[in-house]
């Protein structure tokens, strides 16, 4: 018998009919791997346009229009606050002292009566702010970059009021009127003035919110996670509770604002709007996501981890903390992670029990009054000033730094205790 062997030996998978099958499916690879790399292309294109129409928008929202303003202290013979002084105290010896009509002279003298009445009425404070910062400006002649008022900002930028125009021209002109830096948009609550607007306020309750939710929902649900994956026997009663958190972790968000409303106001009806409160009603909102992540990484533990710490001699409960929960601890920061993401960008649920009101000083505690960085930047996204709109540009871009923070805080901490077995 030949060793060799033609093509019409080998049968009919060489058969025309074979190749132009072949043929098709490498096609058919082809394709499905062109449309893999479309979508990723198209991913990709949509994130950079969202975060670059983000920036492009969110810089002015870092920035104010202030005039530059030389004003002679010396002159006034003020007196500098007692050094003991409380900030509040210090700024309101400056106010009775005649600091704001001070400001309102020295724009007049320098700049006219038309550009003195265009300053912001709140432009004292920055000068007080710096005079408490370095008294040594009361001795002296200083040049400060004060804030003007919403309409000549609006009109240096365009943006209306057209009366202003000529006066916001010529001072632009001398070099005195220019949109600056402006880092105290961070430091500053909110106001009714976008030139006087600033995220510290919501930013501080999205951080004691976020607290109050990582400290009730994460140990609750690391421990019922344990439980139902260790310790509860098979049963109707344990499908019916796993069946729920599967359920609870589907439910639209506003649900458990209603939830907060009936209950945790009803029990604390004084705390609205305070971030206890809406820590707790979005810690049950999280607490599902942490529990089915927690059950999952525990599951996936070899039960030889479980099988050696016995042989060794280790009790149940301790195989349970000191084994099986530190090598299933990285895919529980990973469901902390997700949870925590979600409640950060929640609006809906603080709504429903009032953490939209206008907080105008940040909280000083888990039972003051405030606001979230969501429900700022929906509240800011209703004004129609330009000067809100790229507010609101720039508070995105705060919580999304405050987002990227917060779970490469998470990711450091998974990352820190993963194990290899």
């Amino acid at each position: 018998m030949s060793d060799t062997m033609t093509s019409a030996d080998l049968g009919p998978t060489r058969s025309p009919a074979y190749a132009a099958r072949l043929k098709r499916r490498y096609a058919a690879e082809r394709r499905f791997r062109l449309a893999g790399l479309a979508a990723v292309v198209f991913s990709m294109a949509v994130l950079a346009f969202l975060l670059a129409t983000m920036t492009l928008n969110g810089v002015g929202g870092f920035q104010r229009t202030t005039l530059i303003v030389p004003i002679d202290f010396a002159a006034a013979n003020l007196t500098p606050p007692a050094e003991n002084a409380t900030f509040g105290v210090a700024v309101r010896s400056l106010e009775n002292q005649g600091l704001p009509e001070l400001i309102e002279t020295n724009v007049g003298a320098r700049f006219g009566e038309d550009a003195s009445r265009q300053i912001s009425p709140d432009a004292w404070r920055v000068a007080a702010e710096a005079i408490i910062d370095d008294p040594t400006l009361l001795s002296e002649r200083a040049t400060l970059d004060l804030p003007v008022s919403q309409n000549l900002a609006a009109a240096y930028n365009g943006d209306g009021h057209a009366e202003l125009r000529p006066l916001a021209d010529r001072l632009a002109a001398d070099g005195a009127l220019a949109d600056r830096l402006d880092l105290g948009f961070l430091a500053r609550s909110d106001a009714t003035d976008p030139q006087l607007a600033g995220i510290w306020g919501a930013l501080k309750g999205s951080i004691l919110t976020m607290l109050v939710t990582l400290a009730l929902a994460f140990p609750v649900g690391v421990l019922a996670a344990l439980y139902l994956e260790e310790y509860a026997p098979r049963g109707r009663w344990t499908d019916l509770i796993e069946v729920s958190i599967n359920n609870l972790a589907a439910v639209p968000s506003i649900i458990f604002g209603l939830l907060g409303l009936a209950v945790f106001l009803g029990l604390f009806p004084s705390l609205r709007s305070a971030p206890i409160i809406g820590g707790m009603t979005l810690a049950l909102m999280t607490m599902p996501v942490i529990v089915i992540s927690g059950r999952n990484a525990i599951k996936a533990v070899p039960p030889s981890i479980r099988d050696g710490a016995l042989a060794v001699g280790a009790s149940p409960i301790q195989v349970v903390f000191h084994h099986v929960l530190p090598l299933a601890l990285p895919g529980i920061l990973t469901g902390t992670i997700i949870g925590m993401a979600r409640a950060l960008g929640e609006t809906a649920p603080l709504l429903m029990i009032g953490m939209r009101a206008f907080v105008a000083t940040p909280p000083g505690g888990l039972a003051d009054p405030a606001t979230v960085l969501p429900v700022q930047i929906f509240l800011w996204s209703d004004e129609i000033s330009r000067g809100f709109v790229e507010r609101t540009s720039a508070a995105i871009i705060v919580l999304l730094a405050f987002l990227l923070l917060m779970n490469g805080l998470a990711i450091y901490l998974r990352n820190r205790f993963e194990k290899t077995w």
